[in-house]
């Protein structure tokens, strides 16, 4: 691991001055890390990780060996231990291990001959397919959170710069506030940007800039309910933590897993954190549509009508006190599939 982080480090270019900055440590902690005389923390580990740009599982197993030997050195009971964990292990394993049903492999082979279908077609794309694409999904997820602004004024707004009477602030900003946050997205993907905790913070803020400046792009310091939901999301002092651990999961699953799967799966695990005082919904829904455009697939626009917006509540929520993720995952497939559908139709 000290050889991994020492040369990491020399290829970005970095004096251990500069990385004991970055991580806000002391200079000696940074050399005794690098010379095996001191073990890093796992937030120590994680910072490191992003900092250098070394993939967690790639660095995280080192941790975990160099921990254990460090503690506990080698002898017989550190193997017959070692045994009983390697048992725990497999059997956690197999209970926690999400395995794909018939009907959802079926829905995932669909999507990749839809993509494939795509991507021959690209050179037909254009700017202004996706401009009115992105529109509708600003109209569609602000509607979902209770935005009354239709479609065609959700356009006035935005690219006219109209007001519209009898319509609040709030929703003119939040209009407004969602397509620059799909710009900036966007933006990511072109620059091919990792996804990380920052990157989340700064699409919150452009959500909720100007309409809660004093939370935007924060993470929540009180406890929050969920209307009309019976999950209640964990305490404020467990969000850092429990955010830090879902962007490891990010990390450790983004080659593994199907992109439909992750992007599903990210956008779960961030609204059931529920980090935000407000825009958890939107932002994760962003998150979960970066994940998709990063992999070459369509924004995964999901209606505001009742029906969709009720699946929607309903397989989250049952994903949140069941833990039963499958139904939410087909619920955003489906969604996904109608929308390469719909964009294969309109370049055909």
């Amino acid at each position: 691991m000290k050889n991994l982080i020492k040369n990491s480090r020399k290829k970005k270019g970095l004096k251990t001055r500069e990385l004991a900055q970055l991580l806000s440590v002391d200079q000696a902690i940074i050399s005794k890390i690098e010379s095996g005389s001191r073990y890093p923390t796992k937030n120590q580990i994680t910072q490191l990780a992003k900092i250098l740009e070394i993939p967690l599982d790639q660095i995280i197993p080192l941790w975990i060996k160099e921990k254990i030997l460090n503690e506990f050195q080698y002898d017989d009971y550190t193997q017959t231990a070692l045994s009983m964990v390697q048992e725990e292990l497999a059997l956690y394993s197999k209970n926690n291990t999400f395995s794909i049903s018939k009907t959802l492999q079926e829905k995932l082979d669909e999507i990749n001959s839809l993509k494939s279908q795509l991507d021959k077609l690209r050179e037909f794309d254009s700017y202004r397919i996706a401009q009115a694409l992105e529109l509708e999904y600003t109209f569609e997820s602000n509607r979902i959170e209770g935005n009354t602004l239709t479609l065609r004024e959700t356009d006035l707004v935005i690219n006219e710069g109209l007001t519209i009477s009898g319509k609040s602030m709030r929703e003119h900003l939040e209009a407004i506030n969602h397509q620059e946050a799909i710009s900036y997205v966007k933006d990511l993907v072109l620059r091919k940007i990792s996804i990380n905790e920052k990157e989340l913070l700064i699409i919150h803020n452009l959500i909720l800039r100007s309409i809660m400046p004093e939370y935007a792009g924060k993470y929540r310091n009180i406890q929050v309910m969920i209307k009309g939901s019976t999950y209640m999301p964990p305490q404020p002092f467990l969000v850092q933590k429990q955010m830090e651990e879902c962007f490891e999961w990010y990390e450790i699953n983004k080659t593994k897993l199907h992109p439909i799967i992750l992007a599903a799966e990210m956008h779960e695990r961030i609204v059931t954190i529920h980090p935000f005082v407000d825009g958890n919904g939107r932002t994760s829904r962003l998150i979960m549509n970066l994940i998709l455009l990063k992999n070459g697939f369509v924004i995964a626009n999901i209606k505001g009508d009742y029906e969709t917006r009720m699946n929607y509540y309903n397989t989250l929520e049952k994903a949140q006190t069941q833990l039963i993720k499958e139904d939410f995952i087909h619920f955003i497939a489906s969604v996904e599939i109608d929308c390469l559908k719909r964009y294969l139709s309109i370049l055909h």
